[in-house]
């Protein structure tokens, strides 16, 4: 049974949260589906959570966020420090859009707001053949978000990619890291919303390509069930 600790770093707006719910509620569907029996701990940081002593979990999910990384936010480096920590560890680490750039920017990355805009719907991803985690050739999953992983560390392998996001999915040496660009807890309503959410903000032929998107089959249960097996993976540390 897997014991998974989901670090909230951005909140649902209230006026979706009550259908919708908060994003630890998506990733705790997206977990039990897999594994119905996993035991989920939520730390909210916009709540004023504690993080919790890396040492002393067994498994970490990083959530999105509206935030940039690079915003300079008093717990964007605390939460870097604690991914340090944790990845020296061998601690079972997942990251999510945020998540995903905010370890690439801590482990050494660069992570930047994108001149191609907003990449908002289902988005296709080539899957790199033979990486040990996601099974296929091609995953489509819902994407929101402005800003990329330019350049990932030195240690990250790159194993989902497309045009539009070249670095949407990161295996790291560790062997306990795995990040992703895309959101595999976003059911098409949700997906809808984000694209609600764009309106005024990006261009009208981006939001309605989008919208159009989402009537498209989509992977979540696919790249949710990886997930969810790659943080009940065991390190080489013992029985975490």
């Amino acid at each position: 049974m897997a014991r998974i600790t989901i670090i909230e770093t951005g909140q649902v707006p209230q006026k979706y949260r009550e259908q919708h719910g908060s994003f630890p509620d998506m990733f705790a569907r997206m977990l039990r589906a897999e594994d119905p029996t996993a035991t989920i701990e939520v730390v909210s940081i916009p709540k004023g959570d504690a993080l919790p002593d890396p040492g002393q979990i067994e498994a970490v999910l990083i959530t999105g966020a509206a935030a940039g990384v690079y915003d300079g936010l008093d717990w964007i480096a605390p939460l870097e420090n604690f991914v340090r920590t944790a990845y020296a560890n061998k601690t079972p680490m997942v990251g999510i859009c945020f998540g995903h750039q905010l370890i690439a920017q801590a482990l050494g990355g660069t992570v930047q707001k994108s001149a191609k805009g907003w990449g908002i719907g289902r988005h296709v991803y080539q899957v790199l053949p033979e990486n040990g985690v996601i099974e296929g050739e091609a995953v489509a999953i819902a994407a929101s978000h402005q800003d990329q992983v330019i350049e990932p560390p030195s240690d990250a392998l790159t194993i989902l990619s497309s045009e539009f996001t070249p670095h949407a999915g990161l295996l790291y040496a560790n062997g306990a890291t795995l990040t992703v660009q895309p959101h595999p807890e976003f059911d098409t309503g949700f997906a809808e919303v984000c694209c609600e959410l764009r309106d005024g903000n990006a261009p009208k032929d981006v939001v309605a390509t989008a919208r159009a998107s989402l009537a498209e089959p989509m992977d979540n249960a696919k790249l949710g069930g990886a997930i969810t097996r790659f943080l009940a993976r065991r390190t080489a540390q013992g029985e975490r």
